[in-house]
């Protein structure tokens, strides 16, 4: 096992993207570059069915002209994300709509050893006159279906306790894909991608939860499964997103994907 693994990467030469992966899993989110396109703060799964680091590589043969929009034997990205909140995005949760922020504006690396890769994104945004910072720091392990993201928010240049924020998975499909128990804190989607399941999911105290929300929508990319929540005093918030993919040949079905959340929430 190299320094490799895990190391979180900043690739100007992709429209400013930021990606990081362990064994199971690989995502990106968007940056500067983007910030005048129809992304902003959802999150991309990467899917990857290898146990070795795939970002590089693919961000180096994509460029070559080797898409990674097809699997070559290693995974792929097939999962759209545009302006929703992809696997586990944030938003403020207003008037019973999702607000989200647009792409991060800064990033830095704090952390990046064999076991254990930690970042931080850095999200500024406007609404209704009010101005938002959100200090994102991201944590990944080795072995782990999901990463730890702790958000502090601040609004007008103060921590901002008690602000209402909205957990989101993107559904792609029917709404029937949706499985929650609100009373260990997870929420999942599994749907269908070239024939292969997928489940997403995120994980939070339970204690923290105020609502689940499924917004349903004609508009491509705008249904949404939603925990509510607010931050703590210290205006943060702890929230845990992964995914589990058919093709990689460990999470087979949504009852092993719910499984698993489950497992990890205790």
């Amino acid at each position: 096992m190299s320094n490799d693994w895990g190391t979180p990467h900043f690739i100007p030469e992709r429209v400013d993207d930021f990606a990081w992966e362990n064994d199971k899993i690989a995502f990106r989110a968007y940056g500067p570059a983007l910030r005048e396109s129809g992304e902003d703060s959802g999150f991309d799964c990467w899917l990857k069915r290898v146990d070795y680091p795939i970002i590089d590589k693919w961000y180096r043969e994509n460029a070559a002209g080797k898409s990674y929009h097809r699997d070559h034997g290693e995974g792929y990205d097939p999962y759209k994300v545009g302006s929703s909140r992809g696997c586990g995005g944030l938003g403020l949760w207003v008037d019973g709509k999702v607000v989200a922020s647009n792409v991060f504006t800064d990033w830095e690396i704090i952390k990046c050893e064999p076991e254990e890769s930690i970042f931080v994104l850095t999200y500024e945004w406007k609404h209704t006159g009010d101005v938002y910072l959100e200090i994102k720091q991201i944590s990944i392990r080795m072995g782990d279906r999901l990463f730890k993201s702790v958000s502090t928010f601040w609004k007008n240049g103060a921590l901002a306790a008690d602000l209402p924020i909205a957990i989101g998975l993107v559904m792609h499909q029917k709404a029937d894909g949706v499985s929650k128990d609100l009373s260990s804190g997870w929420m999942a989607y599994w749907e269908t991608i070239d024939g292969d399941g997928l489940g997403t999911g995120v994980v939070i105290d339970p204690a923290r939860i105020l609502d689940f929300q499924l917004l349903e929508s004609s508009e491509k990319l705008e249904s949404h499964a939603l925990l509510i929540t607010e931050t703590d005093a210290n205006g943060q918030l702890e929230v845990f997103t992964g995914y589990g993919w058919e093709r990689a040949g460990e999470i087979l079905s949504s009852t092993e994907w719910n499984a698993y959340l489950e497992q990890f929430s205790e």
